[in-house]
């Protein structure tokens, strides 16, 4: 990666307050070589935003590319990758929690953290200061919903997400009957029961869409 282009996004960032940088785009796009080469650059750490590379091991089709968190034979340090086992129940409750932990140890060391990734509802949470609790499941709902086929499922989630003037943004909520129902049943707690939203590192955020 040039050195002159990881220089000018590293100006740019010790411009603002630094309270941290977010690298976003999708697959394939360069966004974890720039992250770990403006982190070398800026002595920063990385904090992960990918549903997939939670998991340990599964590193062929998530993209982890661990390789690129060494520059120049210096390791970057990186967190939230490879921290549950596989099978094990891991949702955006649960990553925001995680997030704020990370971001908590990185900021109390004077370090500065680089949020990076590609899955849309992680990032969005954070940046958009989402106040989540968990949605207990809805027996009678999911049972009004268990004989109804993918695309009604995508309708009735489209037409919630709209009433609560969400984004249908990330399209594993549709990729099964058994998410789609999942996501119907959050949305429909929601338009109930409003989350409210709190305080997160959100005002000082250098945003850099990965194309190259």
């Amino acid at each position: 990666m040039k050195t002159e282009y990881i220089d000018k996004i590293a100006d740019a960032g010790l411009a603002f307050d630094k309270r941290m940088i977010t690298i976003l785009g999708p697959t394939a796009s360069g966004k974890t070589t720039l992250a770990a080469h403006l982190a070398a650059r800026l002595h920063a750490e990385i904090i992960s935003a990918d549903s997939r590379q939670v998991y340990c091991g599964m590193d062929i089709g998530t993209g982890k590319d661990l390789a690129d968190y060494t520059v120049e034979g210096h390791r970057v340090p990186y967190h939230l990758i490879d921290i549950c086992e596989p099978g094990t129940k891991y949702n955006l409750f649960r990553y925001q929690q995680d997030f704020l932990d990370c971001y908590e140890d990185i900021r109390n060391r004077g370090v500065l953290p680089i949020l990076c990734g590609g899955t849309g509802l992680y990032i969005e949470a954070v940046l958009k200061g989402y106040s989540l609790s968990p949605v207990p499941q809805n027996a009678e709902l999911r049972k009004d919903l268990e004989d109804k086929s993918l695309e009604e499922l995508t309708v009735m989630l489209v037409e919630l997400k709209a009433k609560n003037h969400s984004l249908m943004h990330n399209k594993t909520d549709v990729d099964s009957c058994q998410r789609a129902i999942r996501a119907i049943e959050i949305e429909t707690y929601n338009l109930t029961k409003p989350t409210r939203r709190t305080s997160m590192p959100t005002n000082q955020i250098i945003n850099n869409r990965c194309r190259h």
